[in-house]
């Protein structure tokens, strides 16, 4: 069986020129990188076309750890609404270099449903990541500079900066870390850290920003932390949002790639689903909006997570909302929430699948509190048994529940035919109706959350600790209380507890703090404890990864 990079490299790619042209963007407009990717400009955006185009959200059940192939089923579902006759793009996030050499591989798709040239995607790209690292650090040394000079203006006190540095890497090591020494000329010995740079405060705002300006805005109310008599200090005090747009000036422009079947693809930011909103940036998702009758995009890790704030965050902010939800299902999934453990996935159990079912039906369920419809997809693996198949699709029909069993891996766009006519004609017959959100926005912040744990997650209550009550005075006493709500928490489970499994009920969701994200325009609840800087397993992905003698890349996955 080959793999997905023997696949993609033996794809015969057209010039980026030819994927535009499907789009009516002109040649002139083209930004290129190479022959088979190139940036776009803003102007493309047409506020008075985007009700007139399809968008459809792909989502998932609660995931295993290998994941369950949203991206795969994506990119699949937009060709397969190209090969019945509509016009079709996918629009995605880009991929984060630590998992591509950590656990999870690239993201790029897989098998016969992928986005190339997936080598460049998966790597450095077009070097969005890059500028947002350096925008993201420069802000860092901005900050230090400013405690060494002892600005009597804007005079921080070290001890309340909330700020750290990035790196688009995995390394634990890198967590927490002391500052500073050496002496004065070193600057303030103090604790800090690195996260990775998909969790950055910039990379959510890149991707929420309408606009350079909106960009250059939202950077500047960036909260850093107090001066010596408690004042907040924000990014523009520091007068750090123009150098930081400026280096952002190219990044906040979208990146146009194509599918393995010559079909026009958007891939642009990448902020982390189970911190930030997990979607790809606002101004790549209305590009393809104003460019196509339908557009496919996704949002990180289950509905729970990244769902929830597509359509409580992005939507919201953007003016946007999906005519539909896609829920990707894989058997494999269900057996593990029926309590099967990894060994024993590849055996049949249909029994433990029934059970497993539970958790399919809460994400349904959530679903249907926005008012959208869901169309689920069971993403076939080559393990899964017929028995298996017939008794899910049965359960799925016994229960009213629309569902297509999608084969993109292993048939590429002839995989999604049928997904992709019961995607259509299920818009075709849907009245479109506002969003119903889960919470209003004047609501105080612990009702907002409440409303997430409660009513998405099927908690009982919420535990707001001691930290977190306090750090939700101070963000209502700096006047950000009316702020969307971004929940971090484990995306394997509805919980905040990875053991509770499938659809747990009777739980208590505990929040030990909140973050202010005043630039993205959010607030932050921490259930549970939520890793900003992953680590590297113990045979990471990485040394797997090669280059041969004539610069083609290896074991990329």
């Amino acid at each position: 069986m080959e793999t997905d990079i023997q696949i993609a490299q033996k794809a015969t790619l057209k010039p980026i020129q030819h994927i535009a042209a499907m789009l009516n963007i002109a040649e002139d407009d083209l930004i290129p990188y190479g022959k088979y990717k190139a940036k776009l400009p803003l102007t493309y955006i047409d506020e008075n076309k985007l009700s007139n185009s399809k968008l459809i959200l792909v989502s998932a059940i609660t995931p295993t750890p290998a994941g369950e192939g949203k991206t795969t089923t994506s990119v699949g579902l937009s060709e397969g609404l190209n090969k019945i006759g509509l016009k079709s793009t996918v629009v995605l996030r880009e991929p984060s270099l630590g998992p591509v050499f950590g656990m999870k591989g690239g993201a790029t798709g897989g098998g016969y449903a992928q986005v190339v040239p997936m080598e460049d995607i998966n790597l450095h790209f077009t070097g969005d990541f890059a500028a947002v690292e350096k925008a993201h650090n420069l802000l860092s040394a901005l900050i230090e500079n400013q405690i060494q000079a002892k600005d009597p203006l804007v005079q921080i006190d070290s001890s309340t900066v909330v700020w750290k540095r990035v790196m688009d890497m995995n390394d634990r090591a890198l967590r927490k870390i002391i500052i500073g020494l050496g002496g004065k000329s070193n600057g303030t010995p103090r604790e800090t850290g690195f996260d990775i740079t998909v969790a950055s405060e910039v990379m959510a705002i890149l991707c929420l920003s309408k606009s350079l300006m909106d960009l250059k805005d939202r950077l500047g109310n960036i909260y850093i932390g107090k001066t010596m008599v408690g004042k907040p200090v924000f990014a523009k005090d520091l007068k750090a949002n123009g150098a930081m747009t400026a280096l952002l000036k190219d990044a906040i422009q979208p990146n146009l790639v194509q599918t393995l079947e010559g079909n026009p693809a958007i891939i642009h930011g990448g902020p982390f689903a189970n911190i930030a909103q997990g979607t790809n940036t606002l101004i790549a998702t209305k590009t393809a909006m104003s460019l196509s009758e339908y557009v496919v995009t996704e949002a990180g890790f289950a509905f729970d997570l990244g769902g929830e704030k597509f359509l409580d965050i992005k939507c919201r902010m953007g003016g946007i909302q999906p005519r539909l939800v896609v829920l990707v299902a894989t058997i494999r999934a269900l057996k593990s929430h029926g309590g099967i453990g990894k060994e024993e996935l590849k055996q049949e159990n249909v029994d433990a699948m029934k059970i497993g079912f539970s958790n399919l039906e809460k994400h349904l369920e959530n679903v249907s509190s926005f008012g959208l419809k869901a169309l689920v997809a069971i993403n076939r693996f080559p393990t899964d048994t017929q028995d298996e198949i017939d008794s899910l699709l049965a359960l799925c029909h016994e229960k009213n529940i629309r569902v297509s069993l999608s084969e993109v891996w292993a048939k590429g766009g002839e995989g999604a035919v049928d997904l992709a006519t019961q995607a259509k004609a299920i818009i075709d017959e849907t009245e479109v109706k506002p969003l119903q959100y889960v919470y209003e926005l004047d609501w105080p912040i612990k009702q907002k959350i409440e409303a997430i744990a409660k009513k998405i997650y099927g908690a009982a209550a919420v535990d707001f600790q001691t930290k977190a009550l306090s750090d939700i005075k101070q963000i209502e006493k700096l006047g950000y209380g009316n702020l969307t709500i971004c929940m971090a928490k484990t995306q394997y489970s509805f919980s905040d507890d990875t053991k509770k499994i499938n659809r747990p009920t009777g739980f208590t969701l505990t929040i030990r703090e909140v973050e202010l994200a005043s630039g993205a325009g959010f607030i932050i609840p921490m259930a549970g404890e939520i890793m900003r800087m992953p680590g590297l397993p113990n045979n990471p992905a990485a040394e797997n990864i090669d280059v041969d003698e004539h610069g083609n890349i290896l074991g990329l996955f």
